[in-house]
């Protein structure tokens, strides 16, 4: 297959695998209210963050094995696995009896789809044409944002009449199509197949370039700002519509501000990635990561209508492009060989903020406070961000660390 056959194929794929994150993202905010109000196995807000816990432990651990193992196997039989997995756990999920099994299948189908992720950026990356690295990235992760909107929908079509396992059997149905276009169409990385050519590696080799050759301070800075990325997005989407939900708006207007948080993902990534291409990802990043802290802390103010369906828009486009400049960013400074693992391990280490996150939000929800103080905790993470991004050093890409030796 040409290298432009390939490039046609590894896009949409890619962005359809990712789209099944931008699913997992949203689902259990969208069937949460659900459950909550009709008591289903008990759940109270604590318990419901416990479960939530269970994906993301899964995720984080997905993301750090399968993002490493990507560097030794191959991006193409990482992502079909990964797909695979989620998929089948995913459907799992529709039929479990207990709390104690759909946080069992949610923790399964978390170890799949942590994996996807860091996959699909690096064999995208690895495609970009010259110069476009970073909208690459952030075009990819659209995907993301489309399967969260298309969630919230589903959720508002979906769960009155047909119940919230209904949810979970649409998120499971892609694979159907999904994975035989992979086996068929998916191209291997040139990059992998020229370094398995000249070289056998190991994971512990590949982990351990993370913190050779210059680029320890990079890589303490990059899952810093990762946790603090991953705890505004997992925190924002678990429970956003509850939080609004506490300060007076219905269950179906709180619905639809989560459909418009993601719509401005959506399009604050077509705007980031073509902004870092223009002016350098480093100075994107924290610019975004600023972005996200004053918006947050403007949804803290009572707003009419309007207003707050903008302000909530304009979040989502800061918030969630913040987040995928910080995989761009990692894809441009190590070197081919360690990439998916860097953004494995990034977003594993991410996954703790995503973990973090839905338990800050329960525990403010718990107390009474989650409105309006949940947004400025939440600002305050933004602007962390900011400042943990400035950790790696201006300059550095994956051309300086290319020579990094092996062990």
């Amino acid at each position: 297959m040409s290298t432009a056959a390939a490039r046609s194929w590894v896009v949409p794929l890619a962005w359809t695998a990712v789209l099944l994150d931008g699913f997992d993202l949203v689902v259990l905010g969208t069937v949460l209210p659900a459950l909550l109000r009709d008591h289903v196995w008990g759940l109270t807000p604590g318990t419901a963050s416990v479960i939530s816990t269970f994906g993301l432990i899964g995720m984080m651990i997905g993301a750090m094995a399968i993002g490493t193992i990507t560097d030794v196997i191959g991006r193409r039989k990482a992502l079909i696995i990964a797909v695979v997995a989620f998929s089948v756990c995913t459907a799992l999920c529709a039929i479990a009896p207990s709390a104690f099994f759909f946080g069992l299948f949610r923790f399964l189908a978390g170890l799949g789809l942590g994996g996807c992720l860091p996959t699909a950026i690096a064999l995208v990356t690895e495609y970009a044409r010259k110069g476009k690295g970073s909208s690459a990235t952030t075009t990819v992760m659209t995907g993301y944002h489309v399967g969260a909107v298309l969630t919230a929908l589903l959720g508002i079509w979906l769960i009155q009449p047909l119940g919230w396992r209904a949810m979970f059997v649409a998120g499971a149905l892609p694979a159907l199509v999904l994975v035989p276009l992979m086996i068929k169409y998916l191209p291997e990385s040139e990059s992998f197949e020229r370094a398995r050519d000249t070289q056998e590696k190991s994971a512990t080799q590949v982990v351990g370039g993370l913190f050779r050759g210059g680029l320890l301070r990079a890589t303490i800075a990059f899952w810093v700002t990762s946790f603090m990325g991953l705890l505004l997005v997992y925190g924002l989407n678990t429970w956003l519509p509850e939080i609004m939900r506490q300060a007076g708006y219905p269950l179906g207007a709180a619905l639809g501000l989560l459909l418009t948080l993601n719509l401005g993902g959506v399009l604050g990534l077509l705007v980031a990635g073509r902004v870092a291409d223009k002016v350098g990802v480093r100075p994107a990043v924290i610019f975004w990561f600023l972005g996200a802290a004053l918006f947050l802390a403007l949804l803290s103010v009572k707003l009419p209508a309007v207003g707050l369906y903008v302000a909530v828009f304009l979040t989502g486009g800061f918030v969630f492009s913040a987040q995928v400049l910080v995989y761009a960013y990692i894809g441009k400074t190590y070197p081919d060989a360690m990439r998916a693992t860097g953004i494995g391990w990034a977003a594993g280490v991410g996954r703790v903020g995503a973990i973090s996150g839905p338990i800050l939000g329960g525990a403010l929800l718990t107390a009474g406070i989650a409105y309006p103080w949940g947004f400025y905790a939440f600002a305050a993470v933004g602007a962390l961000g900011a400042a943990a991004v400035t950790g790696v050093r201006a300059g550095r890409s994956r051309e300086a660390t290319a020579a990094t030796p092996a062990p």
